[in-house]
């Protein structure tokens, strides 16, 4: 047993962190960042409208939600490494039919319906190949044992790196070479996903192969049974409406409202993306020095100070720098969350509870959507208000319920 064991590992070795995740982690990242914020500057640029830009993003979410119900037992059921490369593949090629498309249709229906189609399908294939990083991801954390939150900062960063270079890379090619020159290099980031994808890395045995429903049901058991990942789960979640709702609007504010170009909401992400990465380092010192709660808390208080100032701000520069403030705040929380999911769930449920947690955190991005669609413009500081005030409350109450609880309040300390 011990030779084919060892025959095994020498035809298909084991692919170092670097090679197996972090590469292909870093260009699928780039992908996705590209992808979700540019398409919606791109539905901006076709249509000239608020209320199809949000529905723009909750046409690019809501399919989401949906494949997240059998992505996770997917993963479970055939490896990282097939749902990777077989997710960029399919993406690719959807973005380089919209780069054909697209200059050959006039402003009207059907250059509408063009990108409204490529929103929802890009959303899916990007969420498949997302589930199935995050899984690598996980599995590499739980190999660190006590320096996981190290390797989750290291996996938060590269996602940052790609929010900062994503979005403004986005919007300075719609703005200069048009939507074909965005969407290209979506596709080539996508291919080289698909080209970096190791052999092998995660493939659990057919017996835990889940269907969809029964992973979807095996992933809430889970999550029930550990209520230190489930409150901080609902507090996220209820913090996501805001998050949600300032992605949505931001085109339509900066556009339309404070008169600047797409470059410059693209500009917007990026420098936000700087300060959650400073943030996720310096995280991961303090949780060393402190522990996990503490760092959760203080990164819950800047969030949400910030994101009920975002809706006073009235010039460009002011809602870039509220913008950057909150998320640093999310991304200290964000390496919370990690830290805590990579430790306390099982491996043999990992990619069906990782899909769950994912679901519920992404089910206030289409709602956000809808409501860009259905507010006025003029309306939009009260929104953001109404929002911010739930998500202090939802992170106050998260905390709060979790300060007795020791996987936050001593673990990792």
């Amino acid at each position: 047993m011990r030779s084919r064991v060892g025959l095994r590992h020498a035809r298909h070795p084991v692919p170092t962190v670097l090679r197996g995740i972090y590469l292909p982690r870093s260009t699928d990242a780039a992908a996705f960042a590209m992808a979700t914020y540019g398409i919606p500057l791109l539905v901006l640029a076709t249509t000239d409208s608020a209320a199809l830009t949000g529905l723009a993003f909750a046409v690019e979410w809501a399919p989401r939600l949906a494949t997240f119900a059998f992505a996770g037992a997917l993963v479970d059921r055939h490896g990282t490494t097939a749902v990777l490369r077989w997710a960029n593949v399919a993406r690719a090629l959807v973005v380089l039919a919209a780069a054909f498309l697209l200059p050959k249709q006039e402003a009207g229906l059907g250059a509408t319906a063009t990108v409204m189609v490529l929103a929802a399908s890009t959303g899916i294939l990007t969420e498949f190949s997302y589930i199935a990083a995050e899984t690598a991801g996980g599995v590499a954390g739980r190999e660190a044992g006590a320096r996981a939150h190290r390797v989750q900062s290291v996996l938060l960063g590269i996602d940052q790196v790609a929010t900062l270079s994503g979005p403004a890379l986005a919007g300075l090619l719609l703005q200069w070479t048009g939507a074909s020159g965005m969407l290209l290099v979506i596709a080539v980031f996508s291919t080289l996903t698909s080209v970096l994808a190791p052999r092998q890395y995660l493939r659990p045995k057919p017996a835990e192969a889940q269907s969809a429903g029964k992973g979807l049901r095996t992933g809430w058991a889970t999550l029930r049974a550990l209520p230190a990942l489930g409150w901080l789960v609902a507090g996220l979640t209820v913090s996501n409406l805001a998050i949600g709702l300032l992605q949505a609007a931001a085109p339509v504010i900066i556009v339309k409202q404070l008169g600047h170009s797409t470059a410059d909401v693209g500009f917007v992400w990026s420098i936000a993306a700087v300060a959650s990465l400073g943030a996720v380092l310096l995280c991961r010192r303090a949780i060393d020095r402190f522990g996990l709660w503490p760092v959760g808390v203080v990164s819950a208080t800047i969030a949400a100070a910030a994101c009920l100032a975002v809706s006073f701000a009235s010039t460009y520069h002011a809602f870039l720098a509220l913008i950057a403030v909150l998320m640093a705040g999310e991304g200290g929380m964000t390496v919370v969350l990690r830290t805590l999911r990579s430790h306390l769930i099982p491996a043999d449920v990992f990619g069906a509870t990782l899909s769950l947690t994912i679901l519920l955190l992404l089910l206030p991005f289409p709602l956000a959507g809808v409501l860009v669609t259905l507010v006025p413009p003029a309306q939009f500081g009260h929104v953001i208000t109404f929002c911010a005030v739930l998500q202090a409350v939802g992170l106050f109450t998260a905390f709060a319920r979790l300060r007795a609880t020791p996987a936050l309040s001593t673990s990792f300390a």
